[in-house]
């Protein structure tokens, strides 16, 4: 099955555009290499709408970073450690946190999600963070 605006081989990761937290990763991710068939779109665009739309998820209120792939999607921690399985840096070896039990990972994604306005802050509307390449980010 074709995934929306990607092409083979690609993975995108939805995160909250407002969420200081939330964009503070993406930009790590960018700082530290990230490969580049990883791309990025906030859970507040269109096109972002259109790919929870594609897993079947709800496109309000979405409180989780989602990575989509060909072979699946994945939420909180299991997104997270599989977007850093693809970075070209000694920061992979955190991938292997994918490994630990969801029941222990999510419930420390759960903790910092649930309070990660009130310890990191919010935008007031979605910050465009910059590409390391022209078409690093789905939507603009």
């Amino acid at each position: 099955m074709t995934i929306p605006y990607l092409r083979p081989g690609e993975q995108v990761v939805l995160y909250d555009g407002v969420c200081k937290l939330c964009n503070g990763w993406v930009a790590f991710l960018l700082r530290h290499r990230l490969d580049r068939r990883v791309r990025f779109a906030t859970v507040q665009s269109e096109e972002g709408k259109t790919l929870l739309r594609h897993v079947s998820m709800p496109v309000d209120d979405i409180r989780t970073i989602v990575l989509i792939g060909e072979n699946g999607h994945w939420l909180r921690a299991q997104a997270i450690c599989r977007v850093i399985k693809n970075l070209h840096s000694r920061w992979r070896i955190f991938a292997l946190l994918r490994y630990f039990p969801d029941a222990v990972s999510n419930a420390i994604y759960n903790l910092i999600a649930r309070n990660r306005y009130r310890l990191f802050g919010r935008y007031d509307d979605v910050k465009h963070l910059s590409p390391d390449f022209p078409e690093r980010f789905i939507a603009r």
